[in-house]
């Protein structure tokens, strides 16, 4: 009996949920740093901002690809499942804790900068 290989897709879920809990926790530690070390806090409008927020949703988006590969991963026949199966847990993970500082992050608003 031949010896299952590991699947791709699974593979390619694993590193792209390790890339993206790395970065995301590396980009919200740096926006953290960079609003306690700015006098009245990071001006949301700046350029530093902006580039923390598209990154910050690019590597969510690593998530979201993430989950799409490990599930991809988990229906492939012959293949261990174990990558996939790590992929997707981490990805998820990760999407769910992504989301949750969006949430945090918008319900500290003042609701009189939305008008």
């Amino acid at each position: 009996m031949e010896e299952q290989k590991h699947s791709g897709l699974g593979i390619a879920s694993f590193i792209l949920s390790i890339i993206s809990v790395i970065c995301i926790f590396i980009l919200l530690f740096v926006a953290g740093a960079i609003d306690v070390s700015t006098p009245g806090g990071m001006d949301e409008n700046s350029v530093t901002a902006v580039v923390i927020g598209a990154l910050y949703f690019l590597f969510t988006g690593f998530s979201v690809v993430g989950i799409g590969l490990g599930i991809a991963g988990l229906f492939s026949k012959d293949r261990k499942k174990i990558f996939a199966v790590l992929g997707l847990i981490f990805s998820a993970t990760m999407l769910f804790i992504s989301i949750a500082v969006m949430v945090v992050g918008l319900s500290m608003l003042d609701s009189a900068a939305l008008y």
